[in-house]
Order: C-alpha cells, then sequence, then structure tokens
C-alpha cells in the first residue's frame, strides 16, 4: 500500500508537470502571435528596452571582464603544466563567445530582469491593475506582455555581444599586463581564431535567452498567487525556472551548432 501511494504521489506530481509545461506552451504561442499584430504600445516597448537593455550593462560588463580575466589566469595555469600557455588568447575568445558570454549574460538577466517583471506583475495582479487594464480594454498579453518579450529578444543579443568584447579584453588585460603576453600578437590570436559560426552561435542564444527570461517572468507573474506571499513565491520560482531553462537551451544550442 505503501508503494502504490508513493507512485500515485509521483504521478501525479508528474502529471501535474506535464500540465503545467502545456499551459506554459499555449502561453508561449499565444504571446508570440501577437508580436506580429498591432497595436503596438511604443512607450512601454522603450521603456522595457531601457530597462531590460541599458540598465543591464554595468552588471554585464562587471560579470564579463573578471570572468575573462579569471579564464586566462586558469588557461595560463593549465596550460603552463604542458608547456602549452600560448593557447591562452584562442582559448579565451572561443570560450567567453560560444559558452561563457551567453550563459553568464543569461544568467544575470535571469536574476535582474526576471525577477523584476514577475514582481512587478505579480503585484499587479495582486492589485487588481490587470483587471483595471481588462476593464479599459486593454489587452495584458499586448500591453505588459508583449513589449518585454520584444525588448528582452532586442536587448539581450546586444548585452551577450559586449559581454563578450568585454569578457576577452579581460582576458587581454590580466594577460598582457600580468602573464607577460604581447598586445598585438595576442589580440591578432584571438580575432583569427574565432570563426563566424561561433559570433552567429552567440547572437543566437542570447535572443533565445531573452525570450525565455522573458517568458518566464511574464507566465509567473501572471500565475502568482494572492498576497505578498504570492508574489514573493512567483518571482522565486521565476528566476529558478529561467535558470534552469537558460542551461538547457544552452546544451540545446551547442548541440545544435557544434555537434557536427
Amino acid at each position: 500500500m505503501i508503494a502504490v501511494s508513493a507512485l500515485a504521489r509521483l504521478g501525479a506530481r508528474i502529471l501535474g508537470l506535464l500540465a503545467a509545461l502545456g499551459r506554459f506552451a499555449a502561453f508561449t504561442v499565444h504571446a508570440l502571435s501577437h508580436a506580429l499584430r498591432p497595436p503596438f504600445h511604443g512607450r512601454e516597448i522603450a521603456l522595457s528596452l531601457l530597462q531590460i537593455g541599458w540598465l543591464s550593462l554595468p552588471v554585464v560588463g562587471l560579470t564579463a571582464i573578471f570572468t575573462g580575466g579569471a579564464l586566462a589566469l586558469q588557461i595560463y595555469a593549465g596550460g603552463n603544466r604542458f608547456g602549452a600557455e600560448e593557447v591562452v588568447p584562442q582559448i579565451v575568445a572561443i570560450g567567453m563567445v560560444r559558452e561563457l558570454g551567453p550563459v553568464l549574460v543569461g544568467l544575470m538577466i535571469a536574476a535582474r530582469v526576471t525577477s523584476s517583471i514577475a514582481a512587478e506583475i505579480a503585484t499587479m495582479k495582486v492589485t487588481e491593475q490587470i483587471d483595471a487594464l481588462v476593464t479599459l480594454s486593454t489587452d495584458p498579453m499586448k500591453y505588459l506582455v508583449l513589449p518585454r518579450l520584444l525588448a528582452a529578444t532586442v536587448s539581450v543579443p546586444l548585452l551577450v555581444a559586449v559581454g563578450d568584447v568585454i569578457g576577452i579584453l579581460g582576458g587581454w588585460f590580466v594577460s598582457t599586463q600580468t602573464l607577460g603576453f604581447v598586445s598585438t600578437p595576442y589580440l591578432r590570436n584571438t580575432i583569427n581564431f574565432l570563426e563566424p559560426l561561433d559570433i552567429v552561435s552567440s547572437l543566437t542564444k542570447g535572443a533565445a535567452f531573452g525570450v525565455l527570461s522573458a517568458l518566464m517572468g511574464c507566465w509567473f507573474g501572471l500565475n502568482s498567487g494572492r498576497g505578498a506571499m504570492g508574489v514573493g513565491r512567483a518571482t522565486k520560482s521565476a528566476v529558478v525556472a529561467a535558470a534552469v531553462a537558460i542551461l538547457a537551451a544552452n546544451m540545446a544550442l551547442t548541440e545544435a551548432f557544434f555537434s557536427r
């Protein structure tokens, strides 16, 4: 009986998870379909671009420059064991552009932007502001979800590009100032080693991570519980779900771009 009860609880949890995934998939399709149809709230889109893109630059820049510097130190220390320390510029470049740049920017966006979106929309739901929008014949999907989705889709790839460059410069600075590398050959090796596919994969990951971050924030915000506890739970769940989705999407996209 105990085993049957445990299996029943497990089955109920799995069914609940599948049902939630189905609802999220329907929400995603519904949100993306609105991207092709007017009206578009230009002011909300501009504010979202400011919040998601411009105001995220400091944390993205700091994260990237420290990561690039630490990556250069680690590669030099590891390569020094085998007499291969000259590969530092190439590995820093490919590591930042292919993986660390997009993933770290995505996780920073999940921490900063997804949490903000979920908390804002959940608070609007708790205070019945979303009901007021419906009363005023304003579609919450158009007014709340679409501007954030469009802004994240445009902003995050740009943030990834900036993060890639700053991360490479962080590795260059540490390598030339601490590890004895010469600046011009270091930069030449970096440029020559990168391929167009590396850059395309990085920007594609950025766009995918932006979509996931915005969707998770909007979904959990719109489906939050009542009261302060509901807002807090929605915010926490949105950040966790966005981070896991970003890591899973990163693996899938890496497989798609570089498996051959």
